[in-house]
């Protein structure tokens, strides 16, 4: 019993030794100021955006510095993609679509128009030829003109 006395009481001044060191004193507070008279070579340097600095990891292993972040991909959650927001409510390889309009997965996924073609209700059309999509989705020529170039003659 004694023994596990001895062995808790090592562990707590163990824990504190380890939170004190982490903390950063004064001294490397007042090294993180910038001065005005400070030369402006540093700052030609690019700043990390993606990673956070954090003073209180100081000495801390990558593994505890590293943000963590749970990503929400379609394939294991479906009502992602009918989130206000969300691209499309269809999943393709993890990713959230309309199929209705996607060049890429155009009815279907993994189904891609060709170069000038584009989406339409689900069905890969050339808005340069096709009279029910003259131009673009759902512009119609009127009867009796056809589309040429994406417009509709007048004849």
């Amino acid at each position: 019993m004694k023994l596990l006395d001895i062995f808790f009481v090592l562990a707590i001044i163990m824990a504190l030794a380890v939170s004190l060191t982490a903390t950063p004193s004064e001294e490397d507070q007042s090294s993180l100021d910038f001065s005005e008279n400070e030369d402006e070579e540093n700052f030609d340097l690019p700043w990390p955006e993606s990673q956070e600095t954090t003073s209180s990891l100081r000495g801390a292993n990558r593994f505890l510095a590293q943000k963590i972040r749970a990503v929400m991909t379609c394939d294991k959650y479906p009502r992602a993609c009918r989130a206000k927001g969300s691209p499309g409510p269809d999943c393709c390889k993890k990713k959230c679509v309309n199929v209705m309009t996607d060049r890429l997965n155009c009815g279907m996924c993994g189904k891609k128009c060709k170069y000038p073609e584009i989406c339409c209700k689900g069905q890969c059309v050339n808005p340069m030829s096709n009279k029910k999509n003259c131009g673009g989705c759902s512009n119609k020529c009127k009867k009796g003109s056809k589309c040429q170039y994406g417009m509709c003659s007048y004849a």
